[in-house]
């Protein structure tokens, strides 16, 4: 491969191909279920409760595929893993990319990234979708990426030979992940070429909040929001007096959410009581606001630096800031991810990731598919961030 053209051809064929073939199979496992197994427990879970009733749809053209398979299938059937694909299914169905119907081995490991718990070891990227690619947006200090020469910006192309570009970020970390010592082959893609590094897992530290100090300024890093994180930041603001600090910078860019009590927990260092944000649904709307008396930042400097992959939670937190006049919003528009997910626990340990609401700013501003512009623009290219360079960091510095 010599070029970025030769890349972009060769990417269109092989995803066509590739998500060809998912359709495919996953039409012909959907359709293969015998549903009467499964409607009865499933379904009540993707409704509510609230909506079209199982009864009153006509499932017997899916037994009668699912009955012509068995009489004519020269094969063997697996009625789990047919049940497994036709739930997936069902949910893929409904076209949105945040609603997500988790196996038990993905419900584990999905409730496991939520509290830190990798449960594997790595090689100390970031990764995230940006530009049509899932790309490395960060490598870490002292771990395995950034040593063997990985940088922010490198398309994600294949695993150990296994071409994964057309999966999620969180499928691709999953493969990236394994045993600590274990080897990884990585193959990515930089200016058009293609490049191969060989590397060993090793454990990662994977917290979700760290501060660091220049003179009188705190530097907030919040990498997810997890249970703890905002208990982790209410300790550290509870050192600023003494500190001495004047001023902080929350740095919440390449976060790409989690709990929303977590975002109200750190919001109410700033906001006293106050709506932090709306939820609005065809099943009605709430209002989440922040904790009383714990405002202990209310007349700090604030300075919130945000860019394309600050997200869900993140969101939340910059635009409430931005509405109250709590804080200025420096770097790019966020990600635009202005919608609430619950967590419904299936049977078998299953999980199912639904969107039930889309949220709003205290302003009632949705941000869903346009994200919230930072107050002060300021980029920050690859060439920067793999040379060391912070100007978006260094223009909140300087106010």
């Amino acid at each position: 491969m010599s070029s970025r053209k030769n890349w972009e051809e060769k990417k269109v064929s092989l995803g066509s191909a590739i998500i060809c073939a998912a359709i495919t199979l996953v039409a012909g496992i959907g359709v293969g279920i015998n549903w009467s197994n499964i409607k009865n427990t499933f379904l009540p879970y993707l409704t509510f409760g609230k909506l079209t009733s199982s009864s009153s749809i006509d499932w017997s053209a899916l037994d009668e595929v699912y009955n012509t398979l068995v009489s004519n299938f020269d094969g063997d059937i697996d009625n789990e893993a047919i049940i497994e694909g036709a739930k997936a299914g069902l949910v893929n169905s409904l076209q949105d990319k945040y609603t997500v119907y988790m196996s038990a081995n993905e419900a584990s490991d999905f409730q496991k990234s939520l509290h830190g718990e990798i449960g594997a070891a790595g090689i100390g990227v970031v990764v995230a979708e940006r530009d049509g690619y899932v790309r490395i947006i960060r490598t870490l200090p002292d771990n395995p990426a950034r040593k063997a020469g990985l940088l922010s910006g490198d398309i994600i192309y294949k695993v150990n030979g296994e071409e994964v570009y057309t999966l999620d970020p969180d499928q691709i970390a999953e493969k990236i992940r394994g045993k600590t010592g274990s080897e990884l082959s990585l193959t990515i893609v930089r200016d058009g070429k293609e490049k191969t590094f060989k590397l060993t897992r090793e454990e990662i530290n994977n917290v979700s909040a760290d501060v660091t100090y220049e003179g009188d300024t705190a530097i907030i890093l919040v990498t997810r929001f997890d249970n703890d994180t905002g208990t982790i930041i209410q300790k550290f603001a509870q050192d600023f007096e003494k500190k001495g600090i004047k001023k902080v910078i929350l740095d919440l860019r390449d976060n790409g959410g989690g709990y929303v009590s977590a975002a109200k927990d750190l919001l109410s260092l700033w906001i006293d009581g106050d709506p932090i944000c709306i939820q609005k649904s065809k099943f009605g709307n709430t209002t989440t606001y922040a904790a009383h008396s714990k405002n202990i930042l209310k007349d700090m400097k604030t300075i919130v630096l945000v860019n394309g992959n600050t997200a869900s939670a993140s969101e939340i937190v910059a635009g409430a800031l931005q509405d109250y006049g709590k804080a200025t919003i420096l770097g790019t528009t966020t990600y635009g991810k202005g919608v609430v997910q619950s967590l419904i626990d299936l049977s078998g340990n299953t999980i199912l990731k639904v969107t039930s609401a889309h949220w709003y700013t205290p302003k009632d501003t949705s941000i869903n598919g346009t994200g919230i512009k930072p107050d002060k623009e300021v980029t920050i290219t690859y060439d920067d961030i793999n040379t060391g360079k912070d100007p978006q960091l260094d223009a909140a510095k300087e106010l």
